[in-house]
């Protein structure tokens, strides 16, 4: 009947506004970082639809204390499960190196090593030399994406029990792989594809 129908509605409608009064997880308890790169389309890359994940993103997708932060939350109170990292293929944060940015930074008249890196906690600071380092600018997605998936499994914050894995976005491709999995290796070369010779007489 009509009515059953609107109350549905209705009750779906309430559901998704007080998920979190309700206690009630993302749809696939999935927590996800990503690079924040335009051109990677979290929801289409992972075929996911609105509502199924937490999606957390950071310039080139990486483990920081904000994305730790994040991770915990999730994973400790919100009853998420499992945890994808993905990078992509021409990431901005391998177009320059941390002491290379930090000298552009300190010729605009800022002091990256008295700058406090959380205005909200002052008394949270780096170290002398560290602003570099903090930056996280890094040379080989592949090798990034692995070692995003160890830091988060490594942490005492997120339960042993959280599935994690990570991928790579191929912007040139528009699809998503694992690391050092470059299919493109493949199918264009002969001796990937283990041609035969003639056998000389």
């Amino acid at each position: 009947m009509l009515h059953q129908q609107i109350d549905e509605k209705l009750a779906q409608k309430e559901a998704w506004a007080l998920r979190r009064q309700l206690g009630i997880p993302n749809n696939k308890r999935l927590w996800v970082l990503a690079c924040m790169d335009e051109r990677l389309p979290v929801e289409k890359a992972l075929g996911i639809a609105e509502g199924d994940a937490h999606i957390f993103r950071n310039a080139g997708g990486l483990v920081t204390d904000d994305a730790i932060r994040s991770a915990m939350l999730t994973t400790q109170f919100f009853n998420t499960k499992e945890i994808i990292v993905i990078n992509h293929t021409e990431c901005g944060m391998m177009s320059a190196s941390g002491d290379f940015l930090s000298e552009v930074l300190r010729s605009r008249g800022i002091d990256v090593d008295a700058v406090a890196v959380d205005p909200a906690l002052p008394e949270l600071k780096l170290p002398k030399g560290v602003f570099s380092k903090w930056i996280k600018t890094f040379t080989d997605v592949d090798e990034i994406c692995k070692q995003q998936v160890e830091l988060l499994r490594q942490s005492p914050l997120i339960p042993d029990d959280v599935v994690i894995h990570g991928y790579i976005w191929e912007v040139e491709t528009m699809s998503l792989r694992r690391p050092y999995e470059r299919l493109s290796e493949k199918v264009n070369t002969a001796e990937a594809m283990q041609t035969k010779k003639t056998k000389s007489p």
